[in-house]
């Protein structure tokens, strides 16, 4: 696993699990990929807790992962961190990207999204937010809104992932997702591209079905110009019918 970061800064990974269940072995793997490759680099090894869902996140859950943690042996650098402390920072970036003209409010409806998904169901098309409120600079205070990303709709994005090999996506594909929620609180894909970002992570490992979560991701950090990290999506652990196994 080689780029062109390897040579000009420390190597900075993170395993970022999130407290909604036990540490299943998927995980654990995911972990262990992330703490060899940044003892063999000598580089830092990064623990985040992603506790932005607080309905489903438990303490419970929480003290599940740290101890699982020890008893494989994967010792972290400094304290674990947890996603919610850094919430502030994350509506920062959102609104900032905001009035550079990298996002917008969007005034849509739950009712409005719902008959575009129903419309794009009977048209078997992929659904794709279609915001009348993409181009509108002027606010509507008197109403709720969320903060979405003015995704690119030209050109292509390519990802040269170590595992993977080139990946490429059509920024067509990529629609209007949603940064900060009508609530003020961020979504996971704001959240995760920030904490990365702040924490210095330079190699982002971990299981291939977030392939696509990570073309969404670099639409923010291109967006804010921040350096893009090293990805490594690693084939998911499936059992003999083929399910995931977990």
């Amino acid at each position: 696993m080689t780029s062109a970061s390897d040579t000009s800064q420390p190597v900075v990974t993170r395993f970022a699990p999130s407290p909604t269940g036990f540490l299943h072995i998927g995980g654990a793997r995911t972990a262990l990929f992330n703490w060899l490759f940044a003892r063999h680099r000598g580089g830092k090894f990064l623990l985040r807790i992603e506790d932005t869902d607080k309905i489903r996140s438990t303490k419970e859950a929480i003290d599940a992962i740290l101890d699982g943690m020890r008893w494989l042996g994967l010792d972290w650098d400094g304290h674990e961190y947890y996603q919610s402390q850094f919430w502030a920072r994350h509506a920062e970036i959102a609104h900032k990207m905001l009035e550079r003209g990298q996002a917008y409010r969007c005034y849509m409806t739950q009712e409005e999204l719902a008959a575009q998904r129903e419309a794009a169901q009977r048209e078997r098309r992929p659904f794709r937010i279609e915001s009348p409120w993409r181009d509108v600079t002027e606010a509507d205070s008197d109403k709720p809104f969320v903060i979405r990303l003015k995704a690119p709709r030209e050109g292509e994005t390519v990802i040269d992932d170590q595992v993977q090999g080139q990946v490429t996506v059509q920024n067509a594909e990529i629609d209007d997702f949603v940064l900060l929620r009508s609530d003020g609180t961020p979504t996971y894909m704001l959240a995760v591209v920030v904490d990365d970002h702040d924490m210095g992570v330079t190699h982002v490992i971990r299981g291939d079905d977030h392939l696509n979560n990570a073309f969404r991701q670099l639409a923010i950090i291109r967006a804010m110009g921040w350096p893009e990290p090293t990805y490594a999506h690693v084939p998911l652990i499936h059992g003999p019918d083929g399910a995931k196994l977990s």
